[in-house]
C-alpha cells in the first residue's frame, strides 16, 4: 500500500501550488483523507482533511480560506489546492488515510502516510 504525494515545489509569496496524492495497492474510497505538514524543527501539524464522500471538509484555521481539499473517489486521488501562500506555509507535506471513514485532526486516527512533497514559499 502506498500513498504517492506530488505537485509540491518552489513558489513566490501570494502563488499558488496543487498537492495530488494517489493511492495503489488498495483503495481507500472508505476512508476519511488528510493533509498534514512538517516545517523545519517543527511537529507535523494538521492542514486539512475530508470524509470518505467528500460531503465534509475539516482546516486548520491557518490555512482555511485559502486551502481546498478535495477528492476523486474513481481515480483514488485526493488534492489540495493552495492559493494565496505564505512564507510560513513551507513545509513538507504529507497525504495520510483516516482508519475511519471521517476526517480528522488528530495524527494517531491515520494508519497510512505518504513519503511527503516539499512546499517553499519564498517572500
Amino acid at each position: 500500500v502506498q500513498l504517492q504525494a506530488s505537485g509540491g515545489g518552489l513558489v513566490q509569496a501570494g502563488g499558488s501550488l496543487r498537492l495530488s496524492c494517489t493511492a495503489s495497492g488498495r483503495t481507500f474510497t472508505n476512508n476519511g483523507m488528510g493533509w498534514f505538514r512538517q516545517a523545519p524543527g517543527k511537529e507535523r501539524e494538521f492542514v486539512a482533511a475530508i470524509s470518505w464522500n467528500g460531503g465534509s471538509t475539516y482546516y486548520a484555521d491557518s490555512v482555511k480560506g485559502r486551502f481546498t481539499i478535495s477528492r476523486d473517489n474513481a481515480k483514488n486521488t485526493v488534492s489540495l489546492q493552495m492559493n494565496s501562500l505564505k512564507p510560513e506555509d513551507t513545509a513538507v507535506y504529507y497525504c495520510a488515510a483516516n482508519r475511519f471513514n471521517s476526517g480528522s485532526s488528530r495524527t494517531s486516527n491515520y494508519h497510512y502516510w505518504g513519503q511527503g512533497t516539499q512546499v517553499t514559499v519564498s517572500s
